[in-house]
């Protein structure tokens, strides 16, 4: 896919409207994507401070998981080495225990293609179950903990990780082996490939 291409895709994806009728605070797409960025962070969808500022993982969540990955918010938000493509690019809402889940429009609609264009990609941090289904497919375990605790199997190129919401801290107290685990060989990773 020529530059051109890749900012033309960008621009419509920013200009989609696809959910507009259903997104309660109305659409504004939020995704960080180059064809160079060797790093491909997946989450669920933006939530509302997301949505307020436009910046991906612009939250106590983005806090935590640019910990867990050894980077300050200037290597994240540097487009040409790290891209955030959310498995929904809007706001969903809230819903009773916590916001809802992506819209199905964005994958059905853009995924593909901007998967196929972000070629410098070699490693995906897949998070929550949504990005798990569509990245893993059929190898993924049966629940979050059993899959992230294969991250062995998806290794060098996918790495699952556990929600970095701070709601996630009776899992996180409940998995120890997580931060001793998978944290380690993860920041290194990310560190060969910056």
């Amino acid at each position: 896919m020529s530059k051109d291409s890749f900012n033309s895709l960008l621009r419509d994806i920013r200009a989609c409207t696809l959910c507009a009728e259903v997104l309660p605070e109305g659409p504004r797409p939020v995704v960080q994507a180059s064809e160079s960025a060797r790093i491909l962070v997946v989450g669920q969808a933006p939530g509302r401070r997301v949505h307020e500022t436009g910046i991906p993982f612009n939250d106590p969540s983005g806090d935590r998981l640019r910990d867990w990955m050894g980077v300050d918010r200037e290597t994240f938000y540097d487009v040409s080495r790290v891209n955030v493509v959310p498995m929904g690019f809007c706001y969903p809402g809230t819903g009773a225990s916590g916001d809802l889940p992506p819209r199905p429009e964005c994958a059905k609609a853009w995924r593909a293609q901007l998967m196929a264009a972000m070629k410098g990609v070699e490693l995906t941090l897949v998070i929550g179950q949504y990005a798990i289904a569509w990245h893993l497919g059929t190898r993924r375990r049966k629940t979050l903990t059993e899959t992230v605790q294969a991250w062995r199997d998806y290794w060098p190129d996918h790495v699952v990780l556990p929600h970095p919401s701070p709601r996630n801290n009776v899992w996180l107290k409940r998995n120890p082996w997580f931060e001793g685990d998978v944290l380690p060989p993860l920041r290194e990773r990310i560190r060969e490939l910056l």
